[in-house]
């Protein structure tokens, strides 16, 4: 998933009464802007991108929110950029139509908007890791382009360049030259993307830190923890290694300020459990809370936990993703291979006593399920956590199973699609559709759901999970079912198969046919 939609969008919406005169200018104006971004797809997007040394490339979908909220913002920066001595061509391409899904495919897009820095006529290509905002665009991006480390020259230099907002390495040598300065140059080369480097002859305008030593020294600056750390070892997988666990917070904080974005798909994707508290960050107790998480990640290191706080107000996409309620808050949640725990209305004084209950195996994991519905007689069935087992995997039955968010725009697209495949399969007792909320039951880990809607086949053996990827359409979906379904169908079912497709040809090719493996928001 990509980690950026897990964040709720501020949309700041302004409306103008403009004159005719007025409208006809800012027309003209948007046209001007409008050209500044390059229109890429399957035809033009290779030979473009060969072209360049440096090309940025937004993968968007027509109907993604934060696309749009992004969009004038792009233009904006594409236009500032182009000018430059060095001008920085800023390009997108429409993710969501069918004849760019290789593009799509080859560059990862998960999510959107993904962006996309290409280095190299294409051999080198990164995340985009700043702000979204014009300004901040353009002020990343020129940095990007330029050399992969700054020289400080001056007290000056490193007053601006190293402030409280990004993590900073700065390499100090004797002399710009040897091994040492070579490797700090090359893994500067690779990581510019999510972090600032710097290089100077002279401690001493160092604005924290030891200023006696001579150096050959890392020095990386932080705006969290104890704000500086050094090392000597500058073997490259070393420097590497120091920067991803040095600038990474013992405690991430999850609110609006978009500085600590960048750190949340780390985050997710470290395989240890996850201790996250969320509340009001306006609760009085803020401080309190975050000192005892502080003072728990402390005590508790070497046992595989990562810890983060979470203000509600910024994180709601996270605590509707794991169906929290508000009337549980403060509420400390940790998620782990044995199960999930919950500590609801924590106090600040509870926290450790009741993480080393935890890590103690004092604690039993919570089952979150809906009631089992008393009647289930629509196409599409219902399951909770507590009726899986009869439905899913115990029924001797072959079974497509959506996983959804109430939430989800693309779930509510899919549903009809996924009631027209029930209603074909309605007089087949071998084959049942089934749907179930993901964020108010837990999931087996049987099924790895990273994003909404998720679909999965389980045929009649209850033994295989087999992931639905293919198109979110009634024909591909019926054809798939067909083909995996147990036991194998035999000649009338093929003849079966066939009505079944002729059936709902009309609709489908109408309807969208979006890969599932574009999850909706999170």
């Amino acid at each position: 998933m990509d980690v950026h939609l897990l964040f709720p969008s501020v949309t700041l919406v302004v409306i103008l009464l403009l004159s005719s005169g007025a409208i006809a200018a800012e027309r003209e104006a948007t046209a001007v802007l409008e050209e500044a971004v390059l229109t890429l797809d399957t035809s033009n997007f290779s030979e473009v991108v060969a072209k360049h040394e440096f090309i940025v490339v937004e993968f968007y979908a027509p109907w993604c929110g934060h696309c749009k909220e992004l969009a004038p913002e792009y233009e904006k920066a594409a236009s500032v950029l182009r000018k430059r001595d060095q001008p920085v061509v800023l390009a997108k391409v429409d993710s969501f139509d069918e004849s760019n899904k290789d593009l799509k495919d080859k560059y990862k897009v998960n999510a959107y908007p993904a962006i996309k820095i290409i280095r190299n006529g294409g051999s080198d290509v990164s995340d985009y890791g700043g702000p979204r905002d014009a300004d901040g665009i353009v002020e990343y991006l020129k940095k990007q382009v330029g050399p992969a480390s700054l020289e400080l020259r001056s007290a000056g230099d490193a007053d601006h360049s190293i402030n409280d907002k990004r993590v900073v390495l700065v390499g100090v040598f004797p002399e710009f030259a040897g091994m040492e300065y070579e490797n700090f140059m090359a893994v500067a080369g690779k990581m510019r993307t999510d972090y600032d480097f710097f290089h100077t002859s002279d401690v001493s305008v160092l604005p924290r830190g030891n200023q006696a030593v001579k150096g050959p020294l890392l020095r990386l600056f932080k705006p969290f923890d104890e704000l500086f750390v050094d090392s000597q070892d500058f073997d490259k997988d070393a420097i590497k290694k120091f920067i991803e666990v040095s600038g990474f917070p013992t405690v991430l904080i999850f609110d609006a300020d978009p500085t600590n974005h960048k750190f949340l798909e780390r985050y997710y994707t470290t395989p240890s459990a996850k201790a996250m508290l969320f509340l009001h960050f306006s609760d009085d107790r803020v401080e309190s809370f975050k000192s005892q998480m502080h003072e728990a990640a402390r005590q508790l290191s070497g046992n595989n936990i990562s810890f983060l706080i979470g203000d509600v107000s910024a994180a709601d996409r996270a605590f509707q993703y794991f169906g929290l309620k508000e009337s549980d808050l403060p509420l400390l949640l940790v998620i782990a291979s044995t199960g999930k725990y919950l500590n609801p209305t924590v106090e600040p004084d509870q926290l450790i006593p009741w993480m080393k209950q935890y890590i103690y195996g004092n604690l039993t994991p919570y089952v979150k399920s809906e009631p089992i519905p008393g009647v289930n007689d629509q196409p599409v069935k219902v399951v909770v956590a507590d009726n899986i087992d009869d439905i899913v995997f115990n029924s001797g039955k072959n079974v497509l199973l959506e996983f959804y968010a109430p939430w989800c725009g693309h779930c509510r697209k899919l549903a009809p699609i996924l009631e027209e495949v029930a209603v074909s399969f309605q007089d087949d007792e071998h084959i049942v559709i089934a749907k179930m909320d993901g964020t108010a039951n837990d999931i087996p880990s049987d099924f790895e759901v990273e994003g909404y809607p998720s679909l999965y086949f389980i045929p009649s053996n209850g033994e295989d999970v087999l992931p639905y990827e293919g198109e979110r359409t009634a024909e591909e979906m019926i054809n798939f079912i067909n083909k995996n379904r147990e036991p194998k169908a035999g000649a009338s079912a093929a003849v079966e198969e066939v009505t079944q497709t002729d059936a709902v040809e009309e609709v489908t090719t109408s309807s969208s046919s979006s890969s599932a493996s574009t999850k909706d928001e999170l």
